[in-house]
């Protein structure tokens, strides 16, 4: 645990102050848990908007001519083919294959992209990012703006109508892409992606833009139920939505593969990893799991079928939406068939479990 004196504060941290939050340690930043109650946070997403402060996550800033190229050979999909304006979700992986961390990359423009990080893994993505683009080219520039820089998610079905009541032109954005945005003379990006499921939008500007832009987003979102939201409830909400988290579900020793996103590896450009990747057989998958009752099994779980012990829970709660326990587990291959009833230590006490398809939870749209 890192002692308090020594977290780093996002741009927002006196507005958090000022608003009771429950500040947490979270990957060396003093971030908040919660303002409220972590479920009154959750349902303010799942039925009107929330505000997140997400300036933790690593701002990653590739620019050069050869900077789409040097982006291939970091990432298991290419990147010269994404268009500009769009996101793209994807993976640095070891010499081995093993998920260095799941990200996410915009084009900005030809020589420009912008890739977003895990806080946890800010720095190994940034050392991985730029070793990997001077294999390519030296004169790719890659520079990290986490700490100049906020990013702030609007979230849930009433997030097109907070976003419009400040003067945002987002209404034709597709999910997944990016564009140029000015506030109050300001410039800034606006992405159509988000990590709980719902609509939403994540704003990335510079690091004294944000206390007037979150006051201006609360101010405006008071007719539309909006609440300012912690990482409590984010986890929650992406656990529903069948989302993964480093950590917990993704590590340097899983391959995508192991993680049942070996779709997403791409063997048409020279990426670190790529070798291994298509050496190497999958061993695991990660499969939902549903419960009933209100006893919620926890990660490291272990779960077993016709008295075998086959995987683990990875993440799993009580779910605030379908008030029911819910569940990811990786398991060994080949996997429990869907509607199969498996076995779950919860807590010293054997709990039975349906495999059920992934997400838990969709939107309607």
């Amino acid at each position: 645990m890192t002692s308090e004196s020594s977290l780093l504060s996002t741009p927002l941290h006196d507005i958090h102050v000022a608003a009771g939050a429950q500040l947490t340690d979270f990957a060396g930043w003093n971030m908040p848990l919660r303002y409220t109650s972590h479920l009154a946070e959750h349902h303010s997403v799942r039925t009107a908007v929330g505000l997140f402060d997400l300036s933790h996550m690593a701002q990653i800033f590739v620019t050069g001519a050869n900077a789409a190229a040097g982006l291939n050979r970091c990432f298991i999909s290419p990147m010269d083919k994404m268009s500009i304006g769009r996101a793209k979700y994807s993976m640095l992986t070891s010499s081995e294959g093993g998920i260095l961390d799941d990200l996410i990359v915009y084009r900005l423009a030809e020589t420009e992209f912008l890739v977003v990080a895990n806080a946890s893994n800010r720095e190994v993505v940034v050392r991985k990012v730029r070793s990997r683009c001077a294999e390519i080219d030296e004169s790719i520039a890659v520079t990290d703006r986490t700490r100049e820089r906020a990013i702030l998610a609007v979230q849930g079905p009433n997030s097109v109508a907070v976003m419009q009541a400040i003067g945002f032109d987002i209404a034709q954005m597709k999910y997944y892409s990016v564009q140029p945005a000015t506030y109050q003379g300001n410039n800034m990006l606006i992405a159509r992606t988000g990590y709980t499921g719902e609509d939403g939008f994540e704003i990335y500007c510079e690091a004294n833009q944000a206390a007037a832009l979150w006051n201006h987003l609360m101010d405006a979102g008071a007719d539309h139920s909006i609440a300012p939201c912690g990482l409590a409830c984010r986890d929650s909400l992406r656990l529903e939505a069948g989302m993964p988290l480093y950590g917990n579900e993704l590590s340097a020793e899983l391959t995508p593969g192991d993680v049942g996103m070996g779709r997403m590896v791409k063997f048409d450009h020279d990426f670190v990893g790529s070798q291994a990747l298509a050496d190497r057989q999958a061993r695991y998958t990660l499969i939902g799991l549903r419960g009933s009752g209100r006893r919620a099994a926890r990660a490291g779980s272990s779960i077993t079928v016709d008295g075998q012990e086959v995987g683990v829970v990875t993440s799993g709660i009580l779910s605030p939406t379908l008030g029911y326990p819910i569940a990811l587990a990786r398991v060994q291959l080949p996997a429990p068939e869907l509607d199969r009833v498996v076995e779950v230590n919860v807590r010293g006490k054997t709990q039975e479990m349906t495999v059920v398809p992934l997400p838990f939870y969709a939107r309607k749209k």
